[in-house]
């Protein structure tokens, strides 16, 4: 029997986690494809050693079309790095629903199929690495976060679930849960706030606003690290004979999500209402 392919497919790799893990998976010596929706936007990545293909996970023919291409050209995608995907901030009601979509399109729906399609070749060669780009937010949740921290979530139930049903044949699922990463993350999430100027929750959509930005550009950054720190974890990882179930990522991560385990709820609560502004009437 042929050996495996150890290809690596990459989802969003514009910028950020996406780019930096390209590179230095490419660095390392791994055959990576980095994908973006517009191709321009990774060119550089040609020069690091990466083969790019455009690919949008929102779109059902691009996604297929990509790994397509890999499985012709490399036998099986071996590893696939789910790591597209953004923020949704602002209240819950303020969120118009074609925004809440397209939320779970990115987030949650697009990483699900790419997982369908990459599975039957990692099957036929029995092996290959499935790694979901979770968050510290899939295991607390924020205050104006809440459609992030849904999807979030449920990449956790996803890769819980999918590690048990495929682990018999050789694949193993790994989850990836970054806390204060410092890339354009924060400006993202801030431009999907409604402003709901005049309306119910436009003090606290402004809060969350604010909130956001200084905890990526203020004294907490120092809990965070850069996208390489991400990259870095993805490559241990990966050469780990047996993988953990859960990566955190920075200091933060680790703080927040133990700080959360063992808080009661009412004191969470009351937590959140001391750093955010209580929406009423």
């Amino acid at each position: 029997m042929p050996d495996p392919s150890t290809a690596v497919l990459i989802t969003g790799c514009s910028s950020g986690i996406g780019h930096a893990t390209a590179e230095h998976l490419a660095g390392e010596g791994w055959k990576v494809y980095a994908t973006a929706r517009r191709p321009k936007t990774i060119a550089d990545l040609a020069q690091t050693g990466c083969e790019t293909l455009a690919l949008d996970v929102c779109d059902e023919d691009s996604m297929t079309a990509a790994v397509s291409a890999v499985t012709e050209a490399e036998g099986a995608v071996g590893v696939l790095i789910n790591n597209a995907g953004y923020s949704q901030s602002g209240a819950v009601e303020t969120v118009p629903p074609d925004q809440v979509r397209r939320q779970f399109e990115t987030n949650v729906f697009g990483l699900i199929r790419m997982c369908q399609l990459v599975l039957p070749g990692m099957r036929d060669q029995h092996w290959g690495k499935i790694v979901n780009i979770g968050s510290m937010g899939g295991r607390l949740t924020f205050p104006g976060g809440g459609l992030y921290h849904a999807t979030k979530y449920s990449v956790e139930a996803i890769s819980d679930a999918l590690r048990f049903e495929v682990r018999g044949f050789g694949v193993d699922v790994i989850l990836i849960e970054p806390g204060l990463i410092t890339t354009g993350f924060a400006d993202a999430a801030t431009a999907t706030v409604e402003s709901d100027e005049g309306g119910p929750y436009a003090k606290f959509n402004h809060a969350v606003s604010k909130l956001t930005t200084e905890a990526y550009a203020g004294p907490m950054a120092r809990l965070g690290a850069g996208p390489d720190a991400v990259a870095r974890t993805i490559s241990g990882a990966l050469r780990a004979g047996r993988p953990k179930a859960r990566y955190p990522v920075t200091l933060s991560a680790h703080l927040m999500i133990n700080q959360r385990r063992f808080t009661p709820d009412r004191l969470w609560d009351l937590t959140m209402r001391s750093q955010f502004p209580t929406p009423n009437g």
